[in-house]
């Protein structure tokens, strides 16, 4: 796109539409201000959304397979009850007592704003509250106390600190209609075919009655893999036929090994850690499952038996940290339990951390992916970046759009996101040095993470509002606060939290911004809708977590749950580990002069090399397409989520995701675009909900399940056996 030609044809003359043809084909140009977008039925019905999908996403992030349920199921359900609600309330006013305010339970028919504000609101408690891992891991990995008021107030001020970078940066990548926003425009499409009036034709049905269909077909089988043959979740035919062997059980496990000849009868398995595949776009499924191809089946293997960094001593699958002899990590013996920080004289006597094959080279991984999405987005998207960015600081240009806004709606008051920064600030502050310093992380360290946030939340928003990729900035956090101040894990997990988090929060909260922006919805009540939704689902979030860890008892720890648990934590277990590698021992330690796998930051220029072969392509052969679809970034990070995701995992993922976003939508276009998101709401919502009734029902009473073949989860135990000589394990064979 070349934005000098479009500003062109602005001059002189108001053209009546957006300069994205994208937006163009998707975003309707029409607006009734009159309709009604704060009722009481957007009220009610979005806080029950908002603390159901809060509440069901951190259930389920404990569990085995942590399944995340998003804003789209909310989306397709809150419509029925929102007709319902218009079709029984009573429309009388009701007059608040001591004002001469009123409102109107039943304004008039259920219209698309108020649908779009409760979606809004939903996906408040749709998106993870990322400082629930600092009280898991504080709680059911360091077994440590933890003051409820400080663990509240930081999960609450990471997750808001984010409004006061997104006031800041609004004006440029909301206003601007270059800051187009490609995943909204999914949402719009879906929001248009909802609201839309729609005939059932005949032997069909309608978008509802399917969304129905499916839900009670999860709901029901769910019940299998969740409670009676937890099996079929990952199952692994190379482990069945030998037995005894630990090379065909690391090749076969599909949770511990490679997973060759693996595969899985439950949506949770392919739906959870990398989200519903259904909703991911073909060209994307094709990178993600190139890169996990070459890192599980080329890259690990190679690593582990030409045994490189010892992998031999160690599984080949795990997010666990190991002394040389291959024994588990003493982490006790490397933290000074008077001051929670690292002991020198303890690591002399243990020694440097190991890690599993997998694990090292996941790490190298992530450094490649930082220094990749730069380069990459520098190469393909540098000059329209760039013409972007200046034009999102001319005040006078817009598009049909920011029109229509400025002239309907009142905008909001720059001060209240300025007053919002600084009490977040404050309470942070408060939260990391009141309480005796729990959190370890020192006012300084506060302000160095905000710092972190605000230099990156425009550079990186510009990226993802124009490219649809997002720049992750946790190792990048951890590596920082790693070298300025080693030795606290809880303050490098809350620095990593405040200075990577807020700014993904930001992120989120402009992007929503945008989807109101294209869906004409008053400001304000934006505003509104998201402070409330992100104090809601962060309280539910806590609340949840909180409570889980104090009922469920010996939750996250595999070796003490009873068989059939599915309270093993993955995700936290990782972010644990993570806590003793870059806090405890430190990167100097790790990835610096002093550690094991330095050569790992030579990552960083192989990341940033990988997508310069692709554009020189793409520009000798510019006729062939497909060559621009290659996308370094991610193909590098597509195994980001492993661990704990699994083999398993990315190959259900990826099946499900050629046979619908590939081979379905290219064959049956039509049924895909109608069903295709309704289909992935659906299945989210039935297993959630089974979930949840299987806890409550069974689960918490300690019944797991018939003590049967079907309730182990694998198959593999030999899996995990490290196979170097002298190495001596409990329940492996020696070599």
């Amino acid at each position: 796109m070349e934005i000098e030609g479009i500003r062109e044809q602005y001059v002189g003359e108001e053209v009546n539409d957006s300069p994205i043809e994208e937006v163009r084909l998707t975003v309707p140009i029409t607006d009734d201000p009159t309709l009604p977008a704060m009722t009481f039925r957007t009220w009610l019905l979005g806080t029950i959304a908002c603390a159901l999908l809060a509440f069901m996403n951190q259930f389920f992030g404990y569990r085995n397979n942590q399944l995340s349920i998003s804003a789209i199921s909310a989306q397709i359900v809150v419509l029925p009850l929102g007709k319902l609600l218009a079709s029984t309330l009573p429309s009388k006013l009701i007059t608040i007592p001591g004002t001469n305010l009123s409102f109107s339970l039943n304004p008039g028919p259920f219209n698309l704003k108020e649908h779009v504000l409760i979606t809004i609101f939903a996906n408040c408690g749709a998106n993870s509250v990322y400082a629930v891992n600092i009280v898991t891991i504080v709680k059911a990995f360091y077994h440590k106390s933890l003051h409820p008021l400080a663990a509240y107030l930081l999960v609450q001020t990471t997750q808001m600190m984010g409004y006061g970078w997104a006031g800041l940066f609004r004006k440029f990548l909301v206003d601007s209609p270059y800051m187009w926003w490609p995943s909204n425009l999914v949402q719009v499409s879906l929001f248009r075919a909802l609201n839309e009036r729609e005939k059932r034709t005949k032997g069909g049905m309608t978008r509802l009655q399917f969304f129905i269909l499916v839900f009670i077909s999860s709901f029901a089988y769910y019940l299998i893999p969740g409670y009676f043959f937890p099996s079929i979740s990952s199952l692994s035919i190379m482990c069945w036929i030998w037995k005894d062997s630990v090379t065909m059980q690391q090749i076969g496990s599909a949770v511990s090994g490679l997973g060759l000849g693996s595969f899985a009868l439950d949506w949770s398995t392919v739906a959870g850690f990398l989200g519903s595949p259904l909703a991911t776009p073909g060209f994307a499924i094709i990178n993600v499952m190139i890169g996990f191809f070459l890192f599980l089946y080329v890259l690990i293997p190679f690593g582990y038996w030409s045994n490189s960094y010892n992998a031999k001593r160690f599984p080949l699958f795990s997010s666990h940290v190991f002394m040389g002899n291959g024994s588990a990590y003493d982490v006790n013996e490397v933290l000074d339990p008077k001051t929670f920080s690292f002991s020198q004289e303890g690591y002399d006597k243990v020694g440097p951390i190991n890690l599993s094959i997998l694990f090292a080279y996941a790490y190298g991984l992530s450094f490649a992916t930082v220094a990749a999405t730069l380069s990459h987005v520098f190469l393909f998207h540098g000059r329209t970046i760039m013409s972007l960015t200046k034009s999102a600081f001319i005040d006078e240009f817009g598009d049909v759009h920011t029109r229509i806004m400025k002239k309907n709606y009142e905008t909001i008051p720059q001060w209240w996101f300025h007053v919002l920064l600084v009490l977040m600030f404050g309470l942070a502050i408060f939260a990391c040095e009141g309480f005796g310093k729990q959190l370890q992380l020192p006012y300084w360290g506060v302000l160095l993470a905000g710092g972190v946030a605000l230099l990156y939340t425009l550079p990186v928003g510009i990226i993802q509002a124009t490219t649809n990729q997002q720049v992750g900035l946790n190792v990048i956090t951890e590596l920082v606060i790693g070298y300025i101040y080693p030795g606290k894990p809880l303050a490098n997990v809350s620095f990593k939290t405040y200075g990577y988090i807020s700014m993904a929060q930001a992120i989120t909260f402009i992007q929503d911004f945008k989807l109101g922006h294209y869906m004409k919805i008053p400001p304000k009540s934006m505003f509104a809708v998201q402070l409330v939704g992100t104090v809601v689902a962060s309280t539910i979030y806590f609340g949840t977590a909180w409570w889980l860890l104090d009922s469920v008892e010996n939750i996250c720890d595999p070796n003490k749950l009873p068989e059939g648990s599915p309270w093993t934590c993955p995700g936290d277990d990782v972010f644990y580990n993570a806590s003793i590698i870059w806090g405890v021992v430190a990167p100097l330690r790790m990835f610096g002069r002093l550690g094991l796998y330095k050569k790992m930051n030579y990552f960083f220029l192989i990341g940033f090399l990988a997508p310069i072969p692709v554009w020189a392509l793409s520009r000798i052969y510019p006729e062939k397409k497909w060559i621009k679809l290659i996308n370094m970034p991610i193909i590098l990070g597509s195994t980001g989520m492993m661990p704990p995701a699994r083999a398993v995992n990315y190959l259900m993922w990826g099946l499900v995701g050629v046979v619908f976003n590939i081979h379905v939508f290219r064959k049956y276009k039509a049924w895909w675009g109608r069903n295709n998101y309704v289909l992935s709401a659906g299945l989210d919502a039935g297993v959630a909900f089974m979930g949840i009734i299987i806890y409550f029902a069974l689960q918490d009473k300690n019944i797991y399940g018939a003590n049967w073949w079907g309730l182990e989860p694998d198959h593999c135990p030999l899996a995990k056996c490290p196979t170097a000589p002298g190495i001596t394990v409990e329940g492996c064979p020696s070599f």
